[in-house]
């Protein structure tokens, strides 16, 4: 199956140097590679939140058992390897555009989805006993330029109106008391929902209590056939096959054409990079100064996101590469921690414990995907969520365990924003040149 960056990006044998495997519980979930030919009700592609939560709802809330296809170890990709916040921003529309494309009621129904799916991480990690290693209060948008504060006063209009939050807006000052210094931090929002986690605790945690509740779960076990057999689905993996009467499709960033041909061509995937610097002693807090640990993002269109961690180390994020080449990768680690320097001067230099990187998924709708297939109404699949998945993956999940079950039809459980995966990339097999154009311009738009 086809894929866009260098092979190290997909190959699933090479560990994951970050935080979250460093201070991940002992305790892995029980995944065993699929092991000679067995059945299920449904097959799972994909171990990450959506698989796992679809997994967990069919099971515990629909007495359908499923099983799990990780092509690598169960959370192998996006779904430990982001930075941990749940937030708002799976949808990359503004308030307008949502309102031209699907009226009032209809954006009203999306932006209320993103609060559900940020109730949902709570409930279950309630529900479920799942240490998240919760942080924060809400989520902070800093203004990087004095110009944009403009519309972050528009965009608290718009989450009042249609998301029914009241947020705050902050001027630099205030902002410097309850957040952080810096010099790209000229006022900022208060979005008075979300918070951070440990992703691949709550990843895991998810696997868990899917493994609990009756879902089986099998890393190791790539799809590297696809048939139909007398009315089901084989999925064959090199140890073996399933085979199931509904398959939900679950890839999100790592999805490769010829999987599923309702989504060929319409995977953005971009690399996302992440280092974690030292633990910062108590002078170089003062200095910045640094007093939450609420997520924060600025309003750079190729964004920076960062965190303090709860044992004082920086978390800082960005765009990557368009090659997935490690030469590349490693250029881009040097452009990161001289950016953080100038954004924070008092940690210019700083040691960095940890980086690594991996793929968020865009899409050209601008929104996360959610459907069924058209040539096989016993195949789903969702994705797509613009790197913000730690909210929005469980919450799609759950819907598609809805529908897998019968329990609503499309029309009623997902927004119109969300139903299907719109239109494939215009010369597809040049994505990467779409991207590569996408980040030139959002650089220049940043600096304007």
């Amino acid at each position: 199956m086809r894929t866009l960056y260098d092979d190290a990006i997909h190959d699933r044998s090479l560990p994951t140097p970050s935080y979250w495997e460093a201070t991940a519980p002992e305790s892995r979930p029980q995944a065993q590679a699929v092991d000679g030919d067995v059945a299920a009700d449904v097959a799972v592609i994909g171990g990450g939140l959506t698989g796992l939560s679809c997994a967990l709802h069919l099971a515990r809330d629909h007495a359908i058992r499923a099983h799990v296809l990780e092509a690598g170890p169960i959370g192998w990709g996006a779904s430990s390897r982001a930075g941990g916040f749940v937030c708002l921003g799976a949808v990359k529309l503004g308030f307008g555009d949502c309102v031209s494309r699907f009226g009032e009621d209809g954006t009203r129904a999306l932006w209320r989805a993103q609060v559900e799916a940020m109730d949902l991480v709570s409930d279950l990690a309630q529900a479920e006993a799942i240490d998240l290693w919760r942080q924060g209060d809400g989520q902070y948008e800093v203004a990087h330029k004095p110009a944009r504060m403009a519309d972050l006063a528009r965009e608290r209009e718009g989450l009042a109106r249609y998301a029914g939050l009241t947020a705050e807006l902050l001027s630099a000052e205030a902002f410097r008391e309850v957040g952080h210094g810096g010099t790209e931090a000229f006022g900022a929002l208060h979005v008075p929902k979300g918070f951070g986690v440990h992703p691949l605790r709550w990843t895991w945690g998810l696997a868990d209590a899917a493994a609990r509740h009756g879902a089986v779960l099998h890393g190791r076990s790539p799809v590297v056939d696809w048939r139909r057999e007398n009315g089901r689905h084989r999925l064959v993996t090199p140890t073996g096959s399933v085979l199931a009467r509904h398959v939900v499709v679950a890839t999100n960033g790592y999805t490769p054409d010829g999987l599923l041909a309702d989504l060929d061509g319409r995977p953005l995937p971009m690399l996302s990079n992440i280092l974690v610097t030292r633990p910062l002693d108590d002078g170089e807090r003062a200095a910045v100064p640094w007093h939450t640990q609420t997520p924060v993002a600025n309003t750079r269109i190729r964004l920076f996101y960062y965190r303090l961690l709860a044992d004082g180390r920086v978390l800082f994020g960005a765009r990557g590469d368009t090659t997935g080449r490690p030469e590349d990768g490693a250029r881009v680690l040097r452009w990161m921690r001289r950016r953080l320097g100038d954004l924070f001067p008092p940690l210019r230099g700083i040691a960095v414990d940890f980086a690594w990187r991996g793929l968020v998924c865009l899409l050209p709708k601008r929104s996360p995907a959610i459907g069924r297939s058209a040539a096989d109404p016993s195949v789903f699949y969702g994705l797509g969520y613009h790197g913000n998945g730690m909210a929005m993956a469980p919450w799609t999940g759950r819907i598609l365990a809805r529908l897998v079950a019968g329990a609503g039809a499309e029309a009623t459980l997902v927004p119109a924003a969300l139903r299907g995966a719109g239109p494939a990339v215009p010369w597809p097999a040049g994505r990467l040149w779409w991207i590569r154009a996408a980040l030139a311009w959002y650089a220049l738009k940043d600096r304007l």
